[in-house]
C-alpha cells in the first residue's frame, strides 16, 4: 500500500533532509525558524534519534481536484519526478485559503482557479524543470489547507521565482488568507 500521510518537520539541525536557507510569511503569520526539515512518510513514530522538531505539519497526497482529464494527461506527459539528482532546490510553501474560498461550491473554486486564474495553464509553462506535488491537510485540521512542495535545479531558481509571480498576481491568489515560503537546499551527501 502506498504512503499517503505525510510529516513536514521544522527540525532545529540541518542534518538529515533538508536545510532551510529562508523562511518567511508572504501573508499571515509565519513558521518558527528552523535549520532544517525532514519530510517522512507517516508510518508510526519517529525515531528515538530524530532532531528535536520545533513545528510538524501534517498532509495527504489525495485525489487531483479541479482538474479535467485532458488537462491531467497534459501535465503527465511533461512533469518530472520529485527526487532527481539534479534538484538540490525546494520550496515548502503551505496555504491557507479564507472561508469565503470554502464558502463557494467546487465548480465555483474551479472557475476562479482555471477560467479566470489559469493556474493549472500558468504551471504548466515551468514544467519538467520544476516537479511539484501538493498535499491537502484542510480535512486534518492543520494550520494549513495545502502544502505545496517544488524541487528544482539551481538554474532554475530565476523561474520558480516567477512561478511564483505570476501564480500570487490571480484573482485566486486573493483568496489566500495565509502563506509562508521556505526555501530549502539538499545537503551534499557525504
Amino acid at each position: 500500500m502506498q504512503t499517503r500521510l505525510y510529516e513536514f518537520s521544522g527540525t532545529t539541525s540541518d542534518v538529515g533532509g533538508w536545510q532551510v536557507t529562508s523562511s518567511h510569511p508572504i501573508i499571515g503569520d509565519g513558521l518558527v525558524p528552523v535549520a532544517g526539515l525532514d519530510i517522512q512518510p507517516m508510518e508510526g513514530e519517529p525515531p528515538s534519534n530524530a532532531p528535536a522538531r520545533a513545528f510538524v505539519l501534517r498532509g495527504i497526497r489525495s485525489n487531483e481536484r479541479y482538474i479535467k482529464a485532458d488537462e491531467r494527461a497534459d501535465l503527465v506527459r511533461v512533469q518530472a519526478d520529485l527526487g532527481r539528482g539534479d534538484a538540490t532546490c525546494a520550496s515548502l510553501i503551505p496555504i491557507r485559503k479564507s472561508p469565503a474560498w470554502w464558502a463557494l461550491a467546487q465548480d465555483e473554486r474551479r472557475a476562479i482557479m482555471e477560467e479566470q486564474s489559469h493556474h493549472i495553464a500558468i504551471g504548466a509553462r515551468y514544467l519538467p524543470a520544476i516537479a511539484r506535488r501538493l498535499f491537502h491537510c484542510r480535512d486534518l485540521l492543520e494550520p494549513f489547507d495545502f502544502l505545496t512542495w517544488f524541487e528544482f535545479a539551481p538554474e532554475h531558481a530565476g523561474a520558480f521565482d516567477d512561478l511564483l509571480g505570476r501564480l500570487r498576481e490571480t484573482h485566486e491568489w486573493s483568496y489566500i488568507d495565509r502563506e509562508v515560503e521556505l526555501r530549502l537546499v539538499r545537503p551534499p551527501a557525504v
